[in-house]
C-alpha cells in the first residue's frame, strides 16, 4: 500500500466495474490488447487487465514510490514478461518509437490539475495509440474534462465522488 497520499490506487469497486464496462461494452479492449497505464501508481489497473487477459502492459510512472509498489506487485504476481515500467512525465510522453501502438489508455492521475488530459494529448501527439484505441479517464466526478480533439467522447459513469470518461482515439 503507498505510503504517501501522492498514490491512489483506483479502487476495487471502480476497478471491478471498469473492467465489466469494458468487456461488455468495448470487448475488443481485453483478450490480447496492449494496455499503456498512465500515473500508473500501484498498477492495479494494467495488473488487472494482464490478468483478465491483456497481451502486455506498459506503466509510465514518475515517481520513486510508485515504481517500487509496482515492481513488487509485478514480483508478486510474476508477470515480468509481460509487463515494462517507463519512467517518465505521463504529460511529455515523446514519440511512440520503435513500440506498437496501444490498444487501451488509462490515466488516473491526480485529481483536479488538468493532467490526464494533457496526457491523453501527449500519448495523441506521440503515436501511442492504434486508430480506435479506447481511452479511459478517472478524474473526481465534479470536474469537467476537456480533452484533446482526436478523442471522441463515449460515454462516462461515476462511482462515489469519481468519474470514470470513456473515448475512442480517432486521430485526425
Amino acid at each position: 500500500m503507498p505510503k504517501s497520499n501522492e498514490i491512489r490506487p483506483t479502487a476495487d469497486r471502480t476497478r471491478e466495474s471498469l473492467f465489466n464496462i469494458l468487456s461488455h461494452a468495448y470487448p475488443e479492449c481485453v483478450d490480447g490488447t496492449r494496455i499503456l497505464d498512465l500515473f500508473a501508481g500501484t498498477g492495479a489497473v494494467g495488473l488487472e487487465a494482464v490478468s483478465r487477459g491483456c497481451r502486455h502492459a506498459l506503466f509510465v510512472e514518475n515517481s520513486v514510490e510508485g515504481r517500487a509498489l509496482l515492481w513488487e506487485n509485478i514480483d508478486a504476481l510474476g508477470l515480468h514478461g509481460r509487463t515494462r515500467i517507463l519512467r517518465r512525465d505521463a504529460t511529455d510522453l515523446g514519440s511512440v518509437g520503435n513500440l506498437e501502438p496501444f490498444d487501451v489508455l488509462f490515466a488516473d492521475p491526480p485529481y483536479g490539475k488538468g493532467l490526464g488530459e494533457k496526457a491523453m494529448a501527449a500519448a495523441a501527439q506521440g503515436g501511442w495509440l492504434r486508430p480506435g484505441a479506447i481511452a479511459v479517464l478517472e478524474e473526481r466526478a465534479d470536474i469537467v474534462v476537456s480533452v484533446h480533439p482526436s478523442y471522441v467522447f463515449l460515454e462516462n459513469r461515476i462511482f462515489g465522488d469519481t468519474r470514470v470518461h470513456f473515448f475512442r482515439y480517432q486521430p485526425q
